[in-house]
């Protein structure tokens, strides 16, 4: 109850902030009344199914989940075991890639803690088992649900150095809602080790899902399509820059217009992390006097004009553009706010792989890559420069540097099986299920 008037209060305080995002033009705050008072709307749970009720924040965790669904219902099919998974998230980016993988019906905004919203969304759903991605730990939320009895589990749990100090802090109360999850499945031995600090009572390690949840074929049928869509030829050498924040946008674009000249084939993709940042990102490329169009725009009897570059200003097709790509720039890794982004994707496809110095919610992968000789980082615009330009210059040593990754990625991948097993391992026993939701 007291947690409840605090979070009231905050509630208040945001409420302004909430409707300035709501039309300032921005990325809305996603679903706030249904999030508030829990009104979900899923589909009704199959009678003599168990239901898995995933949770990923945002798009990154919900493209993961889905992975983890999909190896979820295979083992599950093939110990005939009757499942249904449901998915939440809490951003709107991360609603629309849900919708897209688990279908409109199987998505749904995770509601706030607030105990009256998460004990309405907790009927609704009917789970037999909840599992967060990395780490979401709400005391409301994991309260309530131990009240059901239903099990908890952190999937590829990550715990960085600063956020261990961070909950170190109020270690009671983090212990107490640790020893509410019932398995964390952590992502490596450091991960591990800071959950069982603050009192974690069951942690394994299994590696990163993350290697399972990247593709890595170049010909398959999505990044076979938005090649067509870009006109690029077998000869044209894609840079793409993804996961962008500001300023990386322009250092790119910059490279791309020091280096056009000397090699004519050369061709920018750039895709930012925040699509609300499109205009943004568009007036930037006017102002460097840049031919460009918009992915938005592209359609099969209107593909990219040759030679301009071209903004992905839609959600969802990263992974597939990454397939696209000769040379490859990971964003949310030069300015130290963000601390990287997914550089496994494109590490799968082979691309010769750079990211900035930032690369803290990716430090055991990083350090990996490095380790294998399969990437390399940038200070800044100039060193990126330089990078795209070796690249370009020597192939073959950019050949070599994708070949290392590639081989790397295939090398780790199991992590997503052995997660979807323990998970099915704390399902009930098929007459314990949960009725159909009514």
């Amino acid at each position: 109850m007291l947690l409840d008037i605090l979070y009231l209060v905050v509630a208040v305080l945001a409420l302004p902030w909430v409707v300035w995002r709501r039309f300032s033009g921005g990325r809305p705050v996603a679903a706030p009344w249904v999030r508030f008072t829990g009104a979900i709307d899923v589909a009704a749970k199959p009678a003599r199914a168990a239901r898995i009720w995933l949770h990923g924040v945002s798009v990154g965790e919900a493209q993961l989940l889905a992975v983890l669904a999909d190896e979820l219902r295979r083992q599950a099919e093939t110990a005939e075991t009757p499942l249904d998974c449901v998915i939440s998230s809490s951003t709107t980016t991360g609603l629309e890639v849900a919708a897209k993988r688990f279908g409109a019906d199987h998505a749904f905004p995770c509601p706030l803690d607030f105990t009256w919203a998460v004990d309405r969304a907790l009927d609704r759903v009917r789970p037999d088992v909840i599992v967060l991605g990395e780490l979401e730990l709400w005391p409301n939320l994991v309260a309530r649900v131990r009240r059901r009895g239903i099990p908890i589990i952190v999937a590829n749990g990550r715990m960085s150095e600063k956020s261990a100090a961070g909950y170190a802090k109020i270690r009671p109360l983090v212990r107490r809602a640790l020893c509410s999850i019932s398995l964390v499945v952590a992502r490596s031995q450091a991960d591990a080790d800071r959950f069982t600090a603050l009192g974690a009572p069951q942690v394994t390690v299994t590696g990163s899902m993350k290697f399972d949840g990247v593709r890595g074929d170049r010909h398959a049928p999505e990044v076979e399509r938005l090649r067509r869509l870009a006109g690029f030829a077998e000869d044209d050498v894609v840079f793409l820059a993804g996961s962008t924040q500001d300023p990386e946008e322009r250092l790119a674009t910059e490279t791309f217009l020091a280096l056009r000249g000397r090699h004519p084939r050369l061709r920018l993709v750039i895709v930012p992390r925040h699509v609300e940042r499109a205009a943004e990102i568009a007036a930037m490329l006017d102002g460097l006097d840049v031919s460009w169009s918009a992915r938005s725009r592209l359609t099969d009897a209107a593909p990219l004009t040759a030679g301009h570059a071209l903004l992905v200003d839609t959600t969802g097709e990263l992974g597939s553009w990454w397939g696209t790509a000769a040379i490859a720039f990971v964003g949310g890794s030069l300015d130290g706010k963000r601390g990287g982004q997914n550089m496994l994707e494109p590490a799968a496809y082979g691309a010769a792989v750079s990211f900035g110095p930032h690369t803290r919610n990716f430090r055991d992968e990083v350090r990996r890559l490095l380790d294998a000789d399969a990437a390399v980082v940038v200070e800044d615009g100039s060193t990126l420069t330089g990078f795209v330009l070796r690249c370009l210059d020597d192939p073959a040593w950019a050949a070599t540097l994708g070949g290392h990754a590639q081989r790397f990625v295939a090398s780790q991948r199991g992590a997503v099986a052995a997660t979807a097993r323990m998970i099915l391992e704390r399902l009930p026993v098929p007459g314990q299920l949960g009725p159909e939701t009514a």
